[in-house]
């Protein structure tokens, strides 16, 4: 069998630690294969997925800001990535198609189920702010799993209306100088925005709004400890951080690209937590 060839594709990318993740899963289950990371320029995603087709690479996760662009540019595509609008991970085949699916939902879910097993979606509103490709695979997953409505929070309320379009009944858009009052009564606040990435443009949001007993999830985990989470902490709120999504997420993903699930029990997130410089 020739060498599995993953990665992750995006703009930035340098920051990403999913070559960590993936690598030691690798290494743990001892594939001959690698995990890599693109940078593909603003404007390039198509021409980067055109000229992939067909090759050796067997897939690729996707960041910002390609994740709607990369369900676009697919062949076929699961239901999970169709209800998000967006696609997370690209899987290329033989023959060149592409199939785009969605596991940042999963990723989602798993995080909370890790670090707030309390919470519940059924159990209230929700609140997520953004309207990226990251914010449609939220609003997606959280209505799939019973959420009765999800608040979507956008500075450009278009692009929020866009999203409650596609689940009437279940999510409704807020503009940002609505922010307060959505976030009344939440069970949980998420920025599924990268405002807070690498410690820049921190999140500004009324979060003394919200229910102390509402959980704060930043998707965001570079820094681990967003400006958002820190306050979110102050205010005696549990939190969930963005790290906790990404391993839930790569899961999935491994086991789309080389054949076999993640191994459990691996130490990969005190692996990277040494590479954000945190203490496990």
């Amino acid at each position: 069998m020739s060498r599995l060839i993953a990665g992750v594709a995006g703009n930035p990318v340098a920051h990403s630690l999913s070559p960590l993740i993936h690598g030691e899963w690798i290494a743990a289950t001892g594939i001959d294969g690698s995990y890599e990371r693109f940078l593909v320029s603003l404007d390039g995603f198509a021409a980067f997925v055109a000229s992939r087709r067909g090759t050796d690479l067997r897939g690729v996760n996707i960041t910002i800001p390609f994740k709607e662009q990369a369900l676009a540019l697919a062949d076929d595509a699961d239901a999970t990535a169709l209800a998000a609008g967006a696609a997370n991970v690209l899987l290329f085949s033989t023959d060149g198609r592409v199939t785009a699916r969605n596991t940042d939902g999963i990723g989602l879910l798993a995080a909370f189920a890790d670090q707030a097993p309390a919470f519940s979606p059924k159990a209230g509103p929700i609140a997520v702010i953004g309207a990226g490709g990251a914010a449609k695979g939220a609003v997606a997953a959280l209505v799939a799993a019973g959420a009765p409505q999800v608040r979507i929070v956008n500075r450009t309320l278009a692009r929020a209306e866009a999203i409650a379009a596609a689940f009437p009944g279940r999510a409704r858009a807020f503009s940002w100088e609505e922010a307060e009052a959505a976030l009344v009564g939440v069970g949980a606040v998420i920025n599924a925005t990268s405002r807070g990435l690498n410690g820049v443009d921190d999140l500004d949001l009324p979060l003394e709004a919200a229910p102390l007993t509402a959980v704060a999830m930043d998707m965001v985990y570079k820094p681990l400890r967003t400006g958002f989470l820190k306050i979110a902490k102050a205010q005696g709120r549990t939190v969930v951080d963005g790290l906790s999504m990404l391993i839930g997420q790569a899961r999935p993903s491994f086991e789309a690209f080389y054949g076999r699930p993640a191994p459990n029990g691996s130490k990969v997130r005190d692996i990277c937590l040494k590479a954000l410089g945190e203490a496990p």
